[in-house]
């Protein structure tokens, strides 16, 4: 099936069947060999807040349903909603990431180097 949108001087002109678009191109402080990547499908409840936490690898994701506010520590908050994507680096304090009334569900993608298991860490404000 082919469908078409009307282009200059109204003639139409197919749609493309594919498309492609980046979303994100995070480079990362240090190179990193990446043995594995854990991608973890994670819901948070309605209204839940995380609280600060520091990952001990880079942490990508992309939200898929709800929304939250999401803020790592110093800079502007965000909300994410169902398609938006974020990186968290390794390290840095990520002061919120918070479930909005909805409650949020995303996939995170976490690097992992030989031997590393993905950690999430609470230190004290």
């Amino acid at each position: 099936m082919r469908t078409e949108s009307a282009g200059a001087g109204g003639r139409a002109e197919p749609t493309p069947p594919l498309s492609r678009e980046i979303v994100l191109d995070q480079r990362l402080p240090e190179p990193l060999v990446t043995r594995r990547v854990e991608i973890r499908r994670i819901t948070i409840a309605p209204g839940y807040a995380a609280g600060l936490h520091v990952h001990n690898g880079p942490v990508f994701g992309s939200v898929e349903a709800g929304s939250a506010v999401y803020q790592i520590e110093g800079e502007a908050k965000t909300v994410l909603t169902p398609g938006d994507v974020f990186y968290e680096p390794e390290g840095v304090r990520i002061a919120r990431f918070d479930a909005q009334e909805d409650g949020v569900t995303f996939l995170g993608y976490f690097l992992l180097t030989d031997g590393m298991d993905a950690e999430l860490v609470f230190p004290g404000a």
